[in-house]
């Protein structure tokens, strides 16, 4: 027999070698079926903390996660990072490395609605991605998309905003998707326990600034999300004629668009920091978000007492 190495055994020991040195696939940190509670930033973070108990502290590429208990129900704590393609990318890790059974959102937002006001709470029952657009180009006769393309919704200037395409396993096809619909389980659960938590809300800060009115929850209607924090005035009038939202943020429609993927059912509470743009002066968020980001909690935790285990 030959003692040269044949030309197979040494492409053999290539592809072991290669093998081994592709990195790891992430595994489950534990088993154990858990509600994921997704926040965007630290005074939202702040708020989840310090309702949860039985705390484990881990953190996955710099992410903040906590895992533990909150009403007696196994949670996920998760800071994703403020704007869409953070809540995205932070949700599938998540969704990768836990048993999640549902997602729930917690966090504050830039009130549309004009009958909702700073320190409100909503719930909404579908979230779309707002600024998901085509700047079109301007001719003489205004503006223009491409000649394959036609408006779904109402434009902003050179702003017109469509669907996204929407990846489901099992489908030939990938249709253009605006509305991501909230989990209806869980939505009629907000809504049984919606006037059990307005008694419960705080009105006044830390600082001793309070609301002009006692804050209210809201379920259903609308939510939008983009890359944008919105503090103008024509554009939030815009947001409300065109989609007819109660609230803007900037994460929870890219964090429906992932769970829908998934199919993990999702509901997500914001309380209005902020009018986007709407109110007499400066923009508010900063003198009201620790208390809608409490407010948030406060609601998102007399839900969780009542979801059926």
């Amino acid at each position: 027999m030959s003692s040269a190495v044949s030309p197979l055994r040494l492409c053999l020991a290539a592809m072991v070698l290669l093998i081994a040195l592709l990195p790891a696939a992430a595994e489950p940190v534990d088993a154990t079926p858990r509600i994921a509670v997704l926040c965007a930033f630290e005074p939202e973070w702040k708020a989840l903390r310090a309702v949860a108990t039985h705390m484990e502290e881990r953190d996955y590429k710099g992410v903040p996660i906590v895992t533990g208990e909150i009403e007696g129900k196994p949670v996920v704590l998760v800071m994703t990072g403020v704007s869409m393609v953070n809540a995205a990318m932070t949700t599938q890790m998540t969704l990768d490395r836990y048993n999640v059974t549902r997602i729930v959102v917690s966090g504050i937002a830039g009130g549309v609605d004009p009958s909702l006001n700073i320190g409100d709470i909503a719930v909404p029952e579908r979230w779309g991605q707002y600024l998901e657009v085509i700047l079109a180009r301007e001719t003489p006769q205004g503006f223009r998309l491409p000649s394959d393309d036609t408006p779904e919704f109402a434009n902003f200037g050179m702003m017109f905003p469509r669907g996204v395409r929407v990846f489901r396993e099992g489908r030939a096809s990938s249709p253009r998707q605006f509305w991501f619909d909230v989990d209806p389980v869980m939505l009629e659960v907000a809504r049984r326990s919606e006037a059990v938590t307005d008694s419960e809300l705080q009105r006044c800060s830390a600082d001793k600034v309070c609301l002009l009115k006692a804050p209210r929850v809201r379920v259903g209607g609308y939510g939008v999300s983009g890359p944008a924090f919105v503090d103008n005035a024509a554009f939030r009038s815009f947001t409300f004629d065109t989609f007819k939202a109660q609230v803007l943020d900037m994460e929870s429609a890219a964090i429906a668009h992932v769970a829908t993927t998934n199919d993990v059912p999702f509901i997500v509470f914001r309380a209005l920091s902020d009018l986007a743009g709407g109110g007499p002066g400066e923009n508010e968020m900063h003198v009201f978000m620790d208390l809608a980001a409490n407010n948030s909690v406060a609601v998102m935790r007399t839900f969780l007492k009542a979801l059926p285990d």
